[in-house]
């Protein structure tokens, strides 16, 4: 029977014999995804759709891991998309896979090789025009579970009571309660935060990943598991003595290191892609360059920050929350003022507050008395001046400086209309186009955030003071 990717709807065979005559022969879980997953390498596919920034570094060991048949640990900080590349396995199963399709039983026994008691009398028992074949569909075959809280009987089994109290004998299979692991049978069992799992837990799984077999209650039950096994954990966890037992680390056949975008550039793209945020509709908006290069550079300045504690990592959840809320402010405020197209400003972060907290950890010891939010503001600010420094030539920041001694101010504010601008900085216009070619912009809107990106450039680079009152934000000399 022939094996694709693209399959939408499981085979019409519905008997033994009828699956034998098709040709189809049974194959281990981790032989199959390697004999996929060669196939569309070969092909030049895209083995990965939607994974930025790894191409290099962390689906070459992906690949390696694959053909070698091992078992995986994905090893990052949080938001750099170990659960979605566990997840992006399973397009390397088969569309559909047969099962013996045996009434009350957890086990999608392989047809040819079942490895429960029902399963085996039911070969035992019935000619194969008799013996019910079921289709298994590839998205079904992955299972995950979040380490903190799980239990032995989660994910491994559990006697049952009731079936005890119904005359089974403890020690046999009929009187277990299968777990995650038994029912991922053919399939990808996936353990998130795997620091975080119980010891008791982690000794479970010893047998699971080398024999390939499990123990309840010490009744040695024996079960030929055919399944890859996944596992995540952030570094500093993981590395932590005494967290992962050492004879389960040993029993992982590879690790995957994770980071975050080693360019700016590529967190942009992750960031947008990740945002999801359509651009467009009634109220379309317009991103300038630089303001999508501040909100990435708000993350990095954080990763570095010694307000943040570096072992929690910041999040690529942490940019598209920022991209999202940024944008919606925008968008507000072309709604209520009849502006078209939305275009964000520098004012418009000061709402990063909202969808920043809870996903940084603050540093106790850098941040002191600080609160988060204090430290979101101060992240801004670090990260327009970096930005500013690229864009804005030196020359003419001294002219500035010298028309803001003379008292002018300029006030700015999200919710100011973008034709207001223009009549604030008529006394300046030779000084602007020094610093920043903002008259080259010729939508109001643009020019308008524009000026206000030159304006906190200028405040973050120590040549103008910066003061807010009531959403007006009022730049000055110092």
């Amino acid at each position: 029977m022939p094996r694709t990717l693209d399959a939408t709807t499981p085979p019409t065979i519905r008997t033994l014999a009828e699956l034998r005559a098709s040709g189809w022969k049974s194959r281990p879980v981790k032989s199959e995804l390697r004999d996929n997953f060669t196939r569309m390498l070969a092909a030049k596919e895209t083995l990965f759709p939607g994974v930025l920034g790894y191409d290099s570094t962390v689906l070459p060991e992906i690949a390696h891991a694959i053909l070698a048949g091992h078992d995986m640990l994905f090893l990052g900080e949080k938001g750099q998309g170990k659960s979605r590349l566990m997840r992006a396995l399973v397009r390397f199963l088969d569309p559909w896979v047969p099962y013996l399709d045996i009434p009350g039983c957890p086990v999608h026994e392989d047809p040819e090789k079942p490895i429960t008691r029902a399963g085996r009398d039911m070969l035992a028992t019935l000619p194969p025009e008799r013996v019910p074949i079921a289709w298994w569909k590839r998205e079904d075959r992955y299972a995950e579970r979040l380490a903190p809280g799980t239990k032995f009987a989660d994910v491994v089994g559990e006697i049952d009571p009731s079936k005890l109290a119904a005359g089974e004998a403890m020690g046999s299979e009929q009187a277990l309660h299968f777990g995650l692991i038994p029912r991922t049978h053919r399939g990808i069992f996936a353990m998130n935060e795997l620091p975080d799992l119980d010891e008791l837990v982690q000794v479970g799984l010893f047998n699971v990943l080398e024999e390939r077999d499990v123990q309840i209650r010490g009744y040695p039950i024996r079960f030929d598991l055919d399944i890859l096994v996944l596992f995540s954990a952030n570094p500093t966890t993981y590395n932590r003595s005494g967290k992962v037992i050492p004879q389960l680390k040993d029993r992982i056949g590879s690790v995957i290191q994770t980071h975050y975008p080693l360019e700016r550039a590529l967190g942009e793209a992750i960031t947008r892609q990740e945002a999801g945020i359509d651009l467009g509709g009634d109220w379309p908006v317009k991103v300038p360059p630089f303001m999508d290069a501040i909100i990435e550079q708000v993350s990095i300045q954080a990763r570095k920050s010694r307000f943040v504690d570096h072992a929690s990592g910041v999040s690529a959840r942490f940019s598209a929350s920022n991209w999202r809320t940024m944008v919606a402010s925008a968008r507000r405020r072309a709604i209520q003022l009849g502006e078209k197209p939305a275009v964000p400003r520098i004012s418009d972060l000061a709402h990063l507050a909202s969808s920043g907290a809870g996903k940084l950890e603050l540093d106790l010891m850098g941040s002191h008395q600080m609160t988060e939010r204090q430290v979101i503001d101060a992240l801004v600010t670090e990260a327009v001046g970096a930005v500013f420094q690229e864009y804005v030539d030196q020359h003419g920041m001294e002219a500035i400086a010298e028309i803001f001694s003379k008292g002018v101010k300029v006030e700015v504010g999200d919710q100011l209309p973008s034709t207001q601008y223009a009549e604030r900085l008529q006394r300046v216009p030779p000084a602007w186009e020094k610093a920043f070619e903002v008259n080259s912009a010729s939508d109001a809107a643009v020019r308008a955030s524009c000026v206000e990106f030159v304006l906190a450039g200028l405040h973050a680079t120590d040549k103008v003071s910066r003061s807010e009152k009531h959403g007006r934000i009022t730049y000055q000399v110092r």
